[in-house]
């Protein structure tokens, strides 16, 4: 499954390129892009395991950028 997130509150591209590079370590994740311009991030991952997936995303951008938010719908 393929999804793409509005961010919110996405302050440095360091901080985003940290934020891809520790999704992309995650069990079941097989795509993700965090693109600071557009304050967006593109989540491909296992159809079985998205939604723990996009759980633990959210839980690794707070931990990395406190502030910033994955507005899941």
């Amino acid at each position: 499954m393929k999804k793409v997130f509005a961010l919110e509150d996405l302050d440095c591209a360091h901080c985003a390129k940290k934020m891809e590079e520790g999704i992309a370590g995650l069990e079941g994740v097989t795509r993700v892009s965090v693109n600071f311009l557009a304050q967006k991030m593109t989540l491909e991952a296992d159809d079985d395991r998205f939604d723990a997936v996009v759980r633990e995303a959210v839980a690794l951008c707070r931990k990395i950028e406190p502030d910033c938010r994955i507005l899941v719908k």
